[in-house]
């Protein structure tokens, strides 16, 4: 099974490609590699890819951009290696869709259990049933079995926490009053009574941040409600 997974490696550095390419072999993959942004962009196009190793600083076009295209266009995880130690850089890395973010010098065994870790966490995702399921992010909610996952891995919520996500990633664009989620989970009439809400909501959103403490689900509107974070 392994034989059929292709892994693009877009890094500058030969030496450092070459060694990327040398680990991605050993663990039974199979390597591709692209010396500039430009050059990645080519093979991106023309092919599928099982993940993208990515450095930020490369000639032609940069890794930020490269990640913003790989993200909007495709479902392909990307690991960032990257030289730059900055905790902002990392944040809106991840942020901005990449799965990992390994910082040179890196230490090989490491990298080769991270993809091995990554590619697995797809794979799940990837097996899991696809009917009716609602999609948002790294978020799967499974309609029928009334389960969610995070990243391949079943996230345990009570019925109203369910029932929350369940109406707000329904109608992803809407914006949510307290009342109208009252209303529709608690099937009562709201009289202003925040508490109820809030405890919930809270709830829900530290589940799913301790999920994945990168990314962010639930936005508060503030003086209106709540909604999908797109």
């Amino acid at each position: 099974m392994n034989d059929s997974v292709n892994i693009l490696i877009i890094e500058d550095d030969e030496d450092i490609n070459r060694l990327l390419c040398n680990i991605i072999s050993k663990n039974g993959y199979t390597p591709k590699p692209a010396y500039s942004g430009t050059e990645a962009i080519i093979y991106l196009e023309s092919q599928k890819w099982d993940l993208v190793l990515l450095d930020l600083m490369l000639p032609g076009l940069s890794g930020e951009e490269i990640l913003r295209k790989v993200t909007k266009e495709s479902n392909v995880p990307v690991i960032i290696i990257s030289a730059k130690l900055e905790t902002q850089t990392k944040i809106d890395a991840l942020r901005a869709g990449a799965d990992d973010y390994i910082t040179k010098p890196f230490d090989i065994e490491e990298v080769s259990a991270r993809i091995d870790s990554c590619l697995r966490r797809y794979r799940r995702m990837a097996d899991m049933p696809t009917t009716n399921q609602i999609r948002h992010k790294d978020l799967v909610m499974d309609t029928d079995a009334k389960k969610v996952f995070v990243n391949g891995k079943e996230l345990k919520l009570t019925a109203r926490e369910y029932e929350i996500l369940f109406l707000l990633m329904s109608s992803p664009k809407k914006v949510f009053t307290k009342a109208n989620l009252f209303e529709s989970v608690w099937k009562e009439e709201f009289y202003g009574d925040d508490n109820t809400i809030n405890v919930h909501m809270s709830n829900l959103r530290r589940k799913l941040s301790k999920a994945n403490p990168n990314e962010e689900y639930i936005e508060t509107i503030w003086g209106m409600g709540y909604r999908l974070k797109t």
